[in-house]
């Protein structure tokens, strides 16, 4: 058996500037804890594969294409392949993410 405490993964960089840690990575999939701080946003960007979003802590926003809807812990948002999204933190708490990919992705992410 392998656990992993996210604590422990070290922080990955990335364009977005906020906390992302890697916390599983296989040829199938990848798990991902990304934490924005109060004002905090990822760029919208596309990923070539599906994502699905889990609420770990706090508020936030959820954008997928032209939707964006407001979550908060223990809510899971989908967002397909190839279409626009992003995470915000509007609120005055940390907004903790577990974001899955599935089938991990072979291509690179496109920023927009």
């Amino acid at each position: 058996m392998k656990v992993t405490e996210m604590k422990s993964s070290p922080e990955k960089p990335n364009p977005h500037n906020v906390s992302v840690r890697m916390l599983y990575n296989t040829e199938h999939v990848q798990a991902v804890h990304i934490e924005l701080k109060p004002g905090e946003a990822l760029k919208k960007h596309i990923t070539p594969t599906d994502v699905f979003f889990y609420i770990l802590e706090g508020k936030g926003i959820v954008e997928v294409g032209d939707e964006q809807q407001e979550v908060s812990q223990d809510m899971l948002v989908e967002s397909p392949a190839k279409i626009p999204h992003r995470l915000l933190n509007q609120g005055d708490g940390i907004f903790r993410v577990l974001v899955v990919k599935a089938p991990r992705q072979t291509e690179a992410t496109r920023m927009l």
